[in-house]
């Protein structure tokens, strides 16, 4: 499980953009998503540094 800071994720259209950019990576890969903190944990079977290149590339991680 990766838990990553996401500062870009600012509302609940950002949850389901980054749920959907982890999922185009592994679709069974599941998002737990705190929009307050601005935090996710994934579970995902995807390498961590794609994980975070695809969140980076979509603007999410800074």
């Amino acid at each position: 499980m990766l838990e990553l800071d996401l500062p870009g994720m600012t509302c609940g259209g950002c949850v389901r953009g980054v749920t959907a950019a982890v999922q185009a990576l592994d679709p069974a890969a599941k998002v737990d998503a705190d929009l307050a903190a601005h935090r996710a944990k994934i579970t995902t079977t995807a390498p961590e540094a794609r994980v975070r290149e695809v969140l980076t590339e979509a603007g999410y991680m800074g």
